[in-house]
C-alpha cells in the first residue's frame, strides 16, 4: 500500500531538497490495534516521508495500548497521533491527532521544515512575546482534511510551541475525533481551543492568535 503518488512523491523531494535545514528531525507515530481506522495509513505515509528524506528524518513506530511504558514522557492519550521533535531534543509538544491529509499534508511537512531549520516564520515580535509565555497551555486546533484555512491556524499553534516548550499545540481531525469535535462543540473549523477557557473559529493572523494565547494566561 502506498499513500504518495509518483508525482506527489517527487514534489515532496524537490521540497525537502531546496528547504530542509541541518538538524535531523524525528517522527514518533503512535498506533493502536483498537478501532483506529487510519493508524496503517498515517504510518504508510510518515514510511514514504522518511524514505525520500536521504536520512535525515527518522521515524519511531509505538503501540498505544501495548507499549505504555515507553511512552509514559508523551502525553498521548489516542492514536493515531505524530510527534515532530529533533534529534536531540527530548520535548514532545507539537503533535498531529489524526492522519495529516489533505491540506493538513503540507501543515506536516513544514513543521518538519521548521525543525530541521531550529527556527519558526513568526515575526520577530510575535516570538517574542510567545517566548515571555511562562505559565502552561495547551492549544486544540480542530480540523477537517477539506479545510484550506485549517493549515495556518494548525501553523501558528504548532509554531508557538516551537518556541516555548510551556506550549502544546494540537492538530485534531474532528471527523476521526468525533467524540472530541462533540465535547468542544465543534461546528466550524478551524476551532482553536486554549487552556479549556478560551475558544473562538477561524484562521486568524498569528498577532490575534497571540492575543487569544496571552488571553489565556
Amino acid at each position: 500500500m502506498t499513500i504518495l503518488s509518483q508525482s506527489d512523491r517527487n514534489e515532496v523531494a524537490r521540497i525537502f531538497a531546496k528547504e530542509l535545514g541541518p538538524n535531523n528531525v524525528r517522527l514518533i507515530n503512535i498506533v493502536s490495534e483498537n478501532g483506529c481506522e487510519y493508524c496503517k495509513q498515517t504510518n504508510e505515509l510518515l514510511r514514504e516521508i522518511v524514505d525520500i528524506s536521504n536520512g535525515k528524518i527518522t521515524l519511531e513506530t509505538y503501540d498505544l495500548e501495548k507499549e505504555k511504558d515507553k511512552l509514559s514522557n508523551h502525553r498521548v492519550d489516542r492514536a493515531p497521533a505524530i510527534i515532530i521533535s529533533n534529534g536531540k531534543s527530548e520535548t514532545f509538544n507539537v503533535r498531529f491527532y489524526g492522519i495529516p491529509a489533505g491540506y493538513e499534508f503540507r501543515s506536516l511537512l513544514d513543521d518538519i521544515i521548521d525543525v530541521s531549520k531550529g527556527s519558526t516564520r513568526l515575526t520577530d515580535s510575535v516570538r517574542a512575546k510567545i517566548r515571555d509565555v511562562s505559565v502552561p497551555l495547551t492549544i486544540k486546533v480542530f480540523v477537517t482534511p477539506s479545510c484550506p484555512y485549517c493549515p495556518r491556524a494548525v501553523r501558528i499553534a504548532h509554531q508557538f510551541a516551537m518556541e516555548n516548550e510551556k506550549i502544546e499545540a494540537e492538530m485534531i481531525e474532528s471527523l476521526e475525533f468525533p467524540e472530541l469535535a462533540e465535547k468542544y462543540s465543534v461546528m466550524a473549523v478551524p476551532k482553536i481551543v486554549i487552556n479549556e477557557k478560551v475558544e473562538f473559529e477561524g484562521a486568524v493572523p498569528e498577532n490575534v492568535f497571540l492575543w487569544k494565547v496571552l488571553e489565556a494566561v
